[in-house]
């Protein structure tokens, strides 16, 4: 059962991940990959929420393998983010390729960290 909501989530969160990337990118006339930025951060979020909720509270082990591994995990997307970084390093970005590599890094460790204190000051 746990592989088929990992399924599920994968179905919802890998077009959600290209949309959002698409839809977030078509608003920003810069080569910076905020689109890929955007739904690396969101998932962050879902994961350190998660995270913390199924540690203070009981989450069914269902839903966990739904919104972790199925949805967040298939909505970032660590090889998207390499690659951008690595295309705007080449065609001498190189600012914008640092920024992009040490900007979601640290956003993303903090949004993971906030999201937790946030779940546990909700679920105690």
């Amino acid at each position: 059962m746990n592989w088929l909501m990992v399924i599920a989530g994968a179905i919802i969160g890998a077009p959600l991940r290209y949309l959002t990337d698409r839809a977030v990118q078509a608003r920003h006339d810069t080569v910076f990959p905020w689109g890929t930025f955007s739904v690396n951060i969101a998932a962050c979020a879902g994961l350190g929420f998660l995270t913390a909720a199924a540690t203070a509270t009981t989450v069914p082990t269902e839903l966990q393998h739904l919104i972790g591994p199925g949805l967040c995990a298939t909505l970032s997307t660590y090889s998207t983010f390499s690659f951008e970084s690595l295309r705007l390093a080449e065609a001498g970005a190189k600012y914008f390729a640092a920024a992009n590599a040490l900007v979601s890094i640290v956003a993303g460790l903090g949004t993971a960290y906030l999201t937790t204190a946030l779940a546990t000051a909700v679920f105690g």
